[in-house]
C-alpha cells in the first residue's frame, strides 16, 4: 500500500521500466561519488591547504607589527614576503565584507578557515581563481596580503565531475542501443501476436536472448495450432454442408412432382432447410476469410445498404459522423457477412433497420437499429454464443433464425480487432448493435 501512489509515476511500458532500471543506478552512483568524493575530499584539501596558508599569514602579520620598529623591520618583511611570494600593501581600504563568487563552493571553506584561524582577518576577497586579498587589522593599518589561489585550493577540482558526467552518459548511451536492440524482439514478438488477434498473418521468426526465443517459439507452435483448428472445423462443417445439398436436391426434384397443395410445405420446409445450411457454412468459414485490405469504410457500408434495400428489406443509410476520413483496413467479405446477418436480424425481427457509420482518426462504428422488440440487458451475453436463440423476446412469426447472425459479427469484430456491443437504440426503440473497430 505504500507503494500505491509511486506506482502513478513509474512508465508502463517494459522498454520505459528497462531504461528506468538501467538509468537509475547509473545516476545514483554519480551522486554518490559526487557527495563523498568532491565534497568531502576536496573540501578536506582545500581546508588543509588553507590552514597552512594561514600560518604564513600569522607570520607576515608578525612581521607587520615588527616592521614599525624601525627599518630593519620592514627589510625583513619584505624580504619574507618575497620568499613566500606574497604582495603586502600596508593602509589598504577595507572591503565591506567576504566576497566571492557564488559558485565558488571552495570559497566557503576557504574564507570560514581563514576567519577561524587568523582574528585580525577582516575580509577576504576571492574574485576569480587566480588571485586572493585578504585584509587584515594590524597596528601599522589595515594590511592587504595578496597570493596565488592554488595555494589554498586544488586545481580543477570540477574536471572529475566532469569526466564522470561525459563518460557516464556515454555508457549510459551504449546501454540505451544495447537495451533497444533486447527489447525489439519483444516489441516484434507483441506486434506479431496483436496482428494475429486482428485476424492477419504478420510474418514473423524467433530473434534475441533465448527467453525471448523461447516465448517466440511457443507463439508460433499457438499461431500454427490454431490456424489448423480453424481449416479443420471449417473443411468438416464444409463437407457437412456440401453433402447435404445432394440430397436436398433430390429431394426438391421429387417434391416438384407431386400436387401443388401437397408439396407447398414440404418446400417450405426443404427452403429452411437450405438456408439453415448457408448459415452453417458461412459460420464454418468463419471471420479470417480473405485477406485484410484497404478500403472506404463508407463506400462500403453503403453498398451493403443499397444491395439489402434492392433485395427488399427496409433499411436506410443515415448520414456519417465523425470527423475521421481516409481508408480502413478490412476484410470485406467478413464485413459484408456481419452487416448483412445484422441487418437481417433487424428487419425480421423488427419493421425497419436503420444504419449509420461514425468514422474518427482512432476507430470505426459500425451500427445497426431496429424498431423490435430489443433485447434485454441479461440475455444480450448470451445472444452472441453460437446457437443460441431467444424466442420468448422475439418475433418468430417474421422466419426461423438458427442463432449465428449475431455470433457471426462478433467474431468478424473480434478478427479485425474491435467488439460487438448490444444496447438499446435511442431513435428506434429496438435493438442497436454496434461494430465498434480500431483504427
Amino acid at each position: 500500500m505504500f507503494f500505491q501512489w509511486l506506482k502513478r509515476y513509474m512508465p508502463r511500458s517494459l522498454y520505459g521500466r528497462a531504461a528506468l532500471i538501467l538509468i537509475l543506478p547509473v545516476v545514483t552512483l554519480q551522486l554518490v561519488v559526487s557527495f563523498v568524493f568532491i565534497q568531502r575530499h576536496f573540501e578536506g584539501v582545500t581546508e588543509q591547504m588553507t590552514r597552512s596558508v594561514s600560518r604564513e599569514l600569522v607570520l607576515l602579520l608578525d612581521m607587520v607589527e615588527a616592521s614599525g620598529e624601525g627599518r630593519e623591520g620592514t627589510t625583513q618583511l619584505a624580504m619574507l614576503s618575497d620568499a613566500l611570494e606574497y604582495h603586502v600593501e600596508i593602509g589598504a581600504l577595507l572591503p565591506p565584507g567576504n566576497q566571492r563568487r557564488w559558485y565558488d563552493f571552495s570559497g566557503l571553506v576557504v574564507i570560514r578557515t581563514l576567519n577561524d584561524l587568523v582574528p585580525a582577518i577582516r575580509g577576504v576577497e576571492l574574485p576569480d581563481n587566480r588571485i586572493v586579498r585578504v585584509y587584515a587589522a594590524t597596528g601599522q593599518g589595515p594590511t592587504m596580503f595578496e597570493f596565488d589561489r592554488l595555494r589554498l585550493s586544488a586545481t580543477n577540482p570540477h574536471q572529475l565531475l566532469v569526466n564522470m558526467v561525459f563518460f557516464g552518459g556515454l555508457m549510459t548511451l551504449i546501454a540505451y542501443v544495447y537495451l533497444r536492440n533486447q527489447l525489439r524482439p519483444v516489441t516484434r514478438l507483441a506486434a506479431a501476436a496483436e496482428a494475429f488477434g486482428r485476424g492477419r498473418h504478420v510474418p514473423y521468426s524467433p530473434t534475441g536472448a533465448i527467453e525471448v526465443r523461447a516465448a517466440g517459439n511457443a507463439f508460433l507452435d499457438m499461431r500454427a495450432r490454431i490456424e489448423r483448428q480453424i481449416e479443420q472445423r471449417t473443411l468438416m462443417l464444409s463437407g457437412v454442408s456440401h453433402d447435404l445439398r445432394t440430397p436436398l436436391t433430390r429431394l426438391k426434384l421429387g417434391l416438384s412432382l407431386l400436387d401443388r397443395e401437397d408439396a407447398e410445405p414440404l418446400e417450405k420446409d426443404v427452403e429452411d432447410m437450405r438456408r439453415l445450411l448457408d448459415e452453417f457454412l458461412s459460420f464454418a468459414r468463419g471471420a479470417h476469410e480473405g485477406e485484410p485490405e484497404k478500403v472506404d469504410p463508407v463506400a462500403l457500408v453503403r453498398e451493403i445498404v443499397e444491395d439489402s434495400a434492392r433485395g427488399g428489406r427496409d433499411v436506410t443509410f443515415a448520414p456519417v459522423e465523425g470527423d475521421g476520413e481516409g481508408p480502413v483496413s478490412l476484410r470485406v467479405v467478413g464485413i459484408k457477412r456481419a452487416v448483412e446477418n445484422l441487418i437481417g436480424n433487424a428487419v425480421r425481427y423488427g419493421t425497419t433497420a436503420r444504419v449509420s457509420l461514425r468514422l474518427s482518426d482512432k476507430s470505426l462504428r459500425i451500427r445497426v437499429e431496429d424498431d423490435g422488440p430489443g433485447i434485454a440487458v441479461e440475455d444480450r451475453e448470451e445472444a452472441v454464443k453460437p446457437f443460441a436463440r431467444l424466442e420468448p423476446g422475439r418475433n418468430q412469426n417474421r422466419g426461423m433464425g438458427v442463432g449465428l447472425g449475431l455470433s457471426i459479427a462478433a467474431d468478424v469484430a473480434r478478427a479485425h480487432g474491435g467488439v460487438l456491443r448490444l444496447g438499446e437504440s435511442e431513435a428506434l426503440g429496438g435493438l442497436c448493435a454496434d461494430i465498434v473497430i480500431a483504427r
